[in-house]
C-alpha cells in the first residue's frame, strides 16, 4: 500500500472529556483529502466505537490512520485489559461495561459489531492482561464498482 496520507493519535483510558477527538481528526481528515461521503461515514463509525473502546476499557491507545487510493485503514493498538472473549464481544448487545460508563451513555456492547458492519476487512488480536490489536479496512472502489 502506498499511503497518500498517514497520521496517528493518542488515545487515554478513562478521558472522557476528550473522547471522539481522534474520529472527529479522521472525519475532517478524509474529507479534506475528498473522498465520497460514505466512505468518510463507515471509517468514522470504525474510528469514533475504536476510540470508545479505549476510553472505556484501556489505560492507553493509539490510532494510525493511513488513506490510499484504494482504502481507508485504521489501527487501533491499547494498553488495557484485553479481551477475554472475541466471539461473544462480537455479538450485539454483549458488554462487560462498568455500571459508571453504561451510566454515561456508552457500553451498550455495539462498538465491535458496528465496527465489523462498516468494515471490509477486520482483524482483532488480544491477549487478556497486555492488551487489544484491531486493524480495520475500508475499500475504496472505482466508479464502476472496480476495488
Amino acid at each position: 500500500m502506498h499511503a497518500v496520507y498517514k497520521e496517528t493519535f493518542f488515545i487515554e483510558g478513562g478521558d472522557f472529556s476528550r473522547a471522539g477527538a481522534a474520529a472527529s481528526r479522521v472525519k475532517q481528515i478524509l474529507k479534506e483529502i475528498g473522498l465520497e461521503g460514505h466512505y468518510i461515514k463507515r471509517a468514522v463509525i470504525i474510528a469514533y466505537e475504536a476510540e470508545i473502546n479505549v476510553v472505556s476499557y484501556a489505560q492507553r491507545g493509539r490510532m494510525s490512520l493511513a488513506v490510499s487510493p484504494s482504502s481507508i485503514q485504521i489501527t487501533v493498538e491499547d494498553t488495557g485489559p484485553g479481551i477475554e472473549d472475541l466471539e461473544l464481544a462480537m455479538q450485539e448487545g454483549y458488554s462487560t461495561a462498568s455500571d459508571w460508563i453504561r451510566e454515561m451513555g456508552f457500553g451498550a456492547g455495539m462498538g465491535l459489531p458496528n465496527i465489523k458492519k462498516n468494515s471490509d476487512l477486520l482483524q482483532i488480536d488480544s491477549k487478556v492482561g497486555f492488551g487489544t490489536r484491531l486493524h480495520a479496512e475500508v475499500h475504496i472502489r472505482e466508479a464502476g464498482g472496480k476495488a
